[in-house]
């Protein structure tokens, strides 16, 4: 009934949301000698702020048309070269590169956004790289048909991109699928498989959660996994092509994540209001596009969520050595030829400092000179992979670590 009744939610307000936009419209085609007042910009800023106050479900765009290569501007066209139904490999294809660039696979969190909240990541990483994404599918819209899709499924198909991609890649993965890049990492190397990643950079992600626990860690220790299967896990509704598929819903992700930082997150909404009031777009949009991204929200396959929840943040089976991936030992050791570069935000409340470090110790088969460990000062938990210090002083850090491990 959980799903039932947000659904039911945002049918009966969608009229309201959608009256306020055809006021807000209305009021922009008014002339300018009348809508050049205090009052009417509050009037239409507040109509914008009612419109707005909804989640999509609908993965946005990455709308990366165009990047700088060697002071050259180059097109960029957005591939999908590989789906399945619960993820599909995307490239960024770029014409007239003069000489073939690092390949690089990002790989993004299935943690209730699509991968499109990494955009900055990937236009700062295309001016360098050859770079492809994991773009995971919103759940509710992949048929029971299609069976489930659990923690070791979300593993497999990252080794599948590395193998597509072949030889030679990058890998880098932000946040939540940081322990499962790392044991696909392994499991390659210990098949000695060829695709196995040249370097493997983890970042910001809860590798062994046992360390400097979070708000986030401490929820997921706070109550038995029968507690979290109970109480979040709901039924997709009959409206939807994913209809009785069992989900851990984005907006409950996304009301976790707002939770967490509310006042912030409410001084924000203020700040926008303000900004449409003064006329101030350009403030106003920076503010815009980020909410816009931010709530955008997928549903995560049930099975996943659990697993993560009892394998990494309850039991940490990787951190222990103790991880199994369909039976079989995940044996950190046996990487022996990727570099690890790991990075952290000094004022990350989602994934502790530490957490991320703790990968260095573990994989005790690679060389110390082909590890490095990077911690960012000043930045939280998005400030690791967007923004003027990702951009500035982490990004160069990672384009040089690759540059490095050819």
């Amino acid at each position: 009934m959980l799903y039932q009744a947000y659904q039911t939610q945002r049918d009966l307000t969608a009229p309201a949301r959608a009256l306020a936009g055809l006021a807000n419209w209305s009021l922009g085609e008014l002339p300018i000698e009348w809508t050049d007042n205090r009052l009417v910009r509050r009037m239409s800023a507040g109509y914008e702020m009612i419109e707005r106050s909804r989640l999509t479900h609908e993965r946005p765009p990455f709308g990366i048309a165009q990047v700088t290569v060697a002071g050259e501007v180059t097109a960029v066209r957005e591939e999908v070269v590989m789906s399945t139904p619960f993820s599909s490999l995307l490239h960024f294809a770029k014409d007239d590169i003069s000489e073939p660039q690092p390949r690089v696979l990002l790989v993004a969190a299935l943690a209730g956004h699509f991968s499109t909240l990494l955009r900055a990541t990937v236009r700062t990483l295309l001016s360098d790289h050859d770079v492809y994404v994991t773009d995971w599918h919103n759940a509710r819209d992949v048929s029971i048909e299609h069976g489930s899709f659990g923690l070791d499924d979300y593993i497999a198909q990252v080794i599948a991109d590395l193998e597509y991609i072949g030889p030679g890649v990058h890998m880098l993965a932000v946040c939540q699928p940081c322990p499962a890049a790392l044991a696909a990492t392994a499991l390659m190397a210990a098949d000695d498989n060829p695709a196995q990643p040249r370097t493997l950079t983890l970042m910001a992600g809860p590798v062994d959660t046992r360390v400097n626990p979070t708000k986030v860690n401490e929820l997921a220790h706070s109550k038995p996994l029968s507690w979290f299967e109970h109480n979040v896990i709901t039924t997709v509704p009959l409206r939807y092509p994913g209809a009785f598929r069992r989900v851990y819903p984005g907006f409950l992700q996304v009301t976790g994540f707002v939770s967490m930082n509310l006042e912030r997150h409410i001084r924000q909404h203020v700040s926008l209001y303000n900004h449409l009031v003064r006329g101030e777009d350009a403030e106003a949009e920076v503010i815009a596009d980020f909410y816009d991204e931010y709530f955008a929200v997928l549903d995560i396959a049930a099975e996943f969520y659990l697993q993560t929840i009892d394998r990494v943040f309850q039991r940490e089976l990787l951190a222990r050595g103790e991880l199994t991936w369909r039976g079989r030992p995940v044996e950190l050791a046996a990487i022996r030829r990727t570099a690890l570069l790991t990075v952290e935000g000094e004022k990350d409340d989602v994934c502790g400092v530490g957490q991320t470090l703790a990968a260095q110790d573990l994989c005790t088969g690679i060389k110390p000179s082909k590890k490095r460990h990077h911690l960012q000062a000043g930045v939280g938990h998005y400030g690791v992979f967007s923004g003027s210090r990702w951009e500035r002083q982490i990004y160069p850090i990672l384009r040089n670590f690759i540059l490095a491990n050819p």
